[in-house]
């Protein structure tokens, strides 16, 4: 790579991958921080984001568990969990890159977490139907009192009983940008969006929480734009992108320009709950700017798969 201009790297890392349980994310942002100085020694300028899924669900489940033993604790807004997790998530993963860091002899690189609030569009039409589960499995009777008292949406779930769902809208705005680009200029290591992002409304001079869950890739694709990056790494649990995947005819793809992927995505080969927003997201980061690659692969290939040796490529044809 060359040495006198980093390739500026925007990873997404999902809240799966970082457990469940206040132990499990301890010993997986121990891994995960691995894997991000790897980048930094290849010489990559990089900006972390993660989802928060296990561990806003935990949050969000302690708070209304609180609002119901104690009559006079208030129900505690999504918006707010949100932001916990985010503070709880950076802090595990602010000490493990440091202390990698740190094993490795860097000392010169600052690590810093930037609770992120991100702009929601009221209008947004994912606000009209509400599809995205949070929290813990109800019954009948709870879902029903639920609806009732905090007016929660809530939806049977397979059979295995009923959960709160939200919006997941579009996101419009990332609020601390100028605060995020200063730190990533100065030479830090900045964890930001965490979770999609705190969604808020503006009324006037005001940012309100919203009960909404934003889609950690397409905040991601959004702060890359934002950043002006390179590369977008969004991480998943498989190593390339397949199309026909689970069948016999099964391919893994090592690269896609941006109109072979809409038409696979045309074709209804990516999940919608899964695969489908990571290749969404890497076409809108790929088209944003000529020059921009987006890669989907494992966190364990990070480094191989910017050294082109691994992964999942997507780029302008």
């Amino acid at each position: 790579m060359n040495a006198k201009k980093k390739k500026r790297i925007v990873i997404a890392l999902g809240g799966n991958a970082l457990g469940s349980t206040l132990t499990e994310q301890m010993t997986a942002a121990k891994k995960t921080a691995k894997a991000i100085i790897d980048l930094l020694q290849e010489g990559c300028e990089v900006i972390v984001t993660h989802g928060n899924g296990p561990q806003v669900g935990m949050i969000n489940h302690a708070m209304a568990a609180l609002s119901r033993e104690d009559q006079t604790q208030p129900n505690t807004p999504l918006s707010v969990c949100v932001a916990m997790s985010q503070a709880y998530i950076g802090y595990d993963l602010q000490n493990a890159l440091r202390e990698e860091m740190y094993n490795r002899d860097i000392f010169d690189i600052p690590v810093a977490t930037m609770v992120t609030q991100v702009r929601v569009d009221p209008e947004d039409p994912a606000f009209d139907e509400p599809t995205k589960p949070i929290g813990h499995f109800m019954t009948k009777d709870q879902a029903a009192y639920a609806a009732r008292k905090y007016g929660y949406v809530v939806k049977e779930d397979a059979g295995r009983g009923y959960r709160r769902v939200v919006a997941s809208p579009l996101p419009q705005e990332i609020i601390e940008i100028g605060a995020i680009e200063t730190l990533v200029n100065s030479g830090q290591l900045v964890i930001a969006c965490g979770g999609g992002g705190i969604p808020v409304m503006r009324h006037g001079n005001h940012l309100k929480g919203a009960s909404a869950v934003i889609d950690k890739d397409f905040v991601s694709e959004r702060l890359a734009e934002d950043l002006h990056a390179d590369y977008l790494i969004i991480l998943t649990a498989v190593e390339k992108v397949a199309i026909h995947f689970g069948q016999p005819t099964e391919t893994w793809l090592e690269d896609m320009t941006t109109d072979t992927a809409k038409k696979y995505m045309a074709d209804g080969e990516f999940a919608a709950g899964s695969m489908l927003p990571k290749v969404q997201a890497a076409v809108k980061f790929a088209e944003s700017k000529p020059g921009r690659t987006a890669l989907i692969t494992l966190l364990s290939k990070a480094r191989a798969g910017i050294l082109g040796q691994t992964g999942t490529r997507i780029h302008l044809p």
